[in-house]
């Protein structure tokens, strides 16, 4: 695995079947890893896109291939969650989408990420 975070262009999309209606998919990816850029230890985390497609559609089988790419990649939880918005907004041109990252206790603490984008009209 490389130690490098992947790339917008890693995600596939294929055509929204119902251009112009206003509707929300949710995909959650509840085995997400990343490694810690401080001790080197693993976290985990659940990840949870929310958007309302514009002409394109994220295709699963690339969302998760491109997810488990950040298995061995040291990262914080904030990075790595705008990271994830900036490439999905990228690769799919959303018309809005809201990424959320739920990570697990470290230190008793548990850490939640939420970005949000919004397309300009």
């Amino acid at each position: 695995m490389p130690d490098t975070p992947p790339s917008a262009d890693q995600l596939e999309t294929f055509p929204n079947p119902a251009v112009g209606r206003d509707y929300s998919i949710e995909m959650v990816c509840p085995e997400f890893t990343t490694v810690c850029p401080k001790t080197g230890q693993p976290d985990f985390g659940t990840i949870t896109f929310t958007y309302t497609p514009g002409e394109t559609c994220v295709e699963l089988k690339s969302l998760k291939l491109y997810l488990q790419r950040y298995r061995n990649v040291g990262i914080f939880y904030e990075v790595v969650v705008n990271r994830l918005l900036d490439d999905f907004v990228k690769a799919c041109r959303p018309v809005r989408c809201k990424v959320v990252g739920a990570f697990t206790p470290r230190g008793g603490i548990s850490t939640f990420v939420t970005c949000r984008f919004e397309a300009s009209t």
